[in-house]
């Protein structure tokens, strides 16, 4: 069972999104919160496996309580998924480096809002290779500057290959294939890569392999 605490200052949109999980026989909504600090409370008592949580609240908005989430060692299993308005737009990046797993548009369909539940209890990113391509872009027009990253030595070549794949946008399916190994390989070489580098997610990965300097918008 997939247990999912929902987090939005709008009633309507929660009893939506509820109605929707609750029909699932494999998804169960645990907890609601209208604020994002009554969200962190409440992903500290519940431990759901997903927080869908909105990224513009009053009080505490969902930036703030991904990054309170993300940094709670005992809330380390509890993916983090950003609602938004708004498409790609700054917030959502600031809270990918926050910690969140992945993002949706409010308006996704509902069989698409299910599966991206799913993916999130997995432990996998909502990062589709449009969604990172379009990431790159933006550190194409507004690249930082490089933060130093001492834990890439430590990454094997296999794994560098592998995370390089990753923040472009490939599935473990699409790393496996270009590097000619078994998806269990891939996903293998993606989650040591993410012990390493202290990511917690592919998400967080992506973010780090850009920001260490590991791959450029010109390439690896």
């Amino acid at each position: 069972m997939i247990r999912v605490l929902l987090v939005d200052d709008q009633p309507l949109i929660r009893s939506g999104f509820r109605a929707l999980l609750d029909a699932e026989d494999d998804i169960e909504v645990v907890a609601e919160a209208g604020d994002g600090g009554d969200g962190v409370a409440l992903a500290r008592r519940h431990r759901p496996d997903v927080v869908l949580i909105d990224v513009r609240m009053p009080v505490v908005d969902g930036i703030e309580a991904t990054r309170r989430i993300a940094a709670d060692p005992d809330l380390a299993a509890v993916h983090v998924v950003v609602l938004t308005n708004y498409g790609l737009d700054e917030y959502v990046f600031d809270a990918l480096r926050a910690g969140a797993a992945g993002f949706l548009v409010k308006d996704i369909r509902p069989e698409d809002f299910l599966h991206a539940v799913r993916v999130a209890a997995r432990g996998d990113a909502l990062l589709a290779p449009s969604i990172t391509r379009r990431l790159i872009d933006r550190y194409v027009t507004q690249p930082p500057l490089p933060r130093p990253a001492a834990a890439l030595a430590d990454l094997t070549a296999r794994e560098r290959e592998a995370v390089v794949l990753a923040a472009q946008g490939l599935s473990n399916a699409g790393i496996a294939a270009r590097m000619a190994i078994s998806p269990i390989t891939a996903k293998t070489h993606i989650n040591r890569a993410m012990t390493k580098l202290h990511a917690r997610d592919r998400a967080q990965l992506v973010i780090v392999a850009y920001e260490s300097g590991l791959i450029t918008p010109r390439g690896p």
